[in-house]
């Protein structure tokens, strides 16, 4: 199993992918919680230089609410985290990562939660295809 659900997209601005991304997201009822811009605090942080590289947390309320009411620990792997990035191999190309649901499943050990995964599955499966850009889905 995949931990990502995944798109690359090329000839594209990354603002423009983050704002993208932001949408795709919200048609499928998630809202972004958090924002980690992990080149400015590694570069603050560490004196480190890397690629634009931001984490947002995602988070759709029905779905996290049938999480929590399954199993309270679960908050441990919320928001859904996606990631919008530079790849450092591919000059130009912006991948947008989105946490694979399965993951807490198979991290619980809770099968319980696989309708919940399987919801949450369709709806980023949905908010990364609706990107465009090439890649199977999966990472």
């Amino acid at each position: 199993m995949s931990i990502a659900l995944s798109t690359t997209l090329t000839g594209a601005d990354f603002d423009t992918v983050v704002q993208r991304t932001r949408d795709a997201l919200a048609d499928q009822g998630f809202g972004v919680l958090t924002e980690i811009d992990m080149q400015a605090t590694l570069k603050a942080k560490l004196g480190e230089d890397m690629e634009r590289y931001l984490i947002l947390g995602a988070c759709n309320p029905p779905l996290a609410h049938r999480a929590v009411g399954i199993m309270r620990t679960i908050g441990l792997l919320l928001p859904c985290n996606v990631v919008v990035r530079e790849d450092p191999d591919r000059d130009g190309a912006i991948v947008v990562d989105a946490m694979n649901p399965d993951v807490m499943v198979q991290a619980t050990g809770e099968p319980a939660l696989g309708d919940v995964a399987r919801d949450a599955g369709e709806r980023l499966r949905a908010a990364i295809a609706a990107l465009g850009g090439t890649g199977d889905g999966l990472a």
